[in-house]
């Protein structure tokens, strides 16, 4: 009997350590923790720090009109869950570490993939990287880095990437250089 309910109890005990794994992994989302990048706002001439959450992102959306440009903002931006970004501008170089771009770097795993990774010696590293939900993007992600400056973008819900240039400029998003697919007329000089 003794042995019979030690069987039990370790049965439950396993059964509510894999309730509490499943509910870990659905509690995930695609947001970046950037608080380990905070001492670097000491070193920086400029920083920016945007924090939109769902509920500004909904107050936000409210304020845009239903007309041209603030339109496509604002539809692109109706199922998005929060952007962040985090962003130094140094005075000289080696004023953040690889281990500091390595606590972005290591949270960017599955279910992230990296869609485009761009190094140089002399201009740094552009990583940009999606949160893959089944077949839709779930997030974004976009680490830039050079000698002086070191930026981290999260877009935090869905993310059509064929709209994404339309957020560039807007909440805080800096120009990440995404080109948009309309044909642009040709200079013939």
């Amino acid at each position: 009997m003794k042995s019979l309910l030690q069987k039990l109890r370790l049965s439950l005990i396993a059964a509510l350590l894999l309730l509490m794994a499943v509910l870990v992994a659905q509690a995930q989302d695609a947001r970046i923790q950037t608080a380990s990048l905070d001492h670097l706002a000491a070193k920086a001439s400029e920083t920016v720090d945007v924090n939109i959450d769902g509920r500004l992102m909904h107050v936000a959306s409210k304020l845009l009109s239903d007309k041209g440009d603030e339109k496509e903002v604002k539809d692109i931006i109706a199922g998005i869950k929060g952007i962040y970004v985090k962003s130094f501008e140094f005075e000289a170089d080696g004023q953040y570490t690889p281990a500091d771009v390595e606590s972005i770097r290591s949270q960017l795993r599955a279910p992230w993939s990296r869609l485009l990774n761009v190094t140089s010696k002399k201009e740094g590293g552009l990583e940009v990287y999606v949160w893959l939900n089944g077949e839709q993007i779930g997030g974004l992600a976009v680490i830039a880095f050079e000698d002086r400056e070191f930026t981290v973008v999260n877009i935090v819900g869905p993310v059509d990437l064929n709209k994404l240039a339309k957020l560039e400029g807007q909440f805080g998003v800096p120009d990440l250089g995404i080109e948009s697919k309309q044909a642009k007329p040709k200079n013939d000089q």
